[in-house]
């Protein structure tokens, strides 16, 4: 059995996030998603919109997923969590920021040599993303004037 990790926020999901986990699970038997906990979104990106534990369930929900579990607070370094769940390959989504290499680096130098690394492909929407997803509904929005909010 070949067991799959993926890490995102997902918060508000999408079809881009349905798509990165069914393309994560392509790689493999049984797919273990990480939700990003809410300091670490804090800390890296933006005030999270729904909390980790609703995300989690979220994701949870979708078929491709076998488990979910949050993810550390950022004070624990993320290679910590790769012993609870052993796996055999960190599928990384097309618009996560992290270099493959750096990822190899640490995972060499913290004893997972054996874990690939892999990159699916993007899903090619104009709305598979929450910022982007966020920014429509506001241009949509009416505001006093009856016109559309100013990004």
């Amino acid at each position: 059995m070949t067991r799959i990790m993926a890490v995102g926020v997902f918060d508000l999901l999408h079809a881009g996030h349905l798509h990165y986990l069914e393309q994560a699970k392509l790689l493999g038997d049984d797919l273990v998603v990480v939700v990003a906990h809410d300091d670490t979104v804090r800390q890296r990106k933006h005030e999270p919109v729904t909390s980790h534990d609703l995300r989690k369930r979220m994701v949870e929900g979708l078929k491709p997923v076998n488990s979910a579990i949050v993810g550390n607070p950022p004070s624990t370094p993320i290679f910590d969590i790769l012993g609870d769940i052993s796996p055999d390959i960190i599928a990384l989504g097309y618009d996560q920021k992290h270099s493959i290499d750096a990822i190899r680096e640490g995972l060499d130098s913290n004893g997972y040599g054996d874990v690939d690394v892999i990159r699916v492909d993007g899903l090619s929407d104009d709305l598979d993303g929450t910022r982007k997803i966020i920014a429509k509904i506001l241009s949509l929005w009416p505001n006093e004037e009856g016109g559309p909010f100013e990004e």
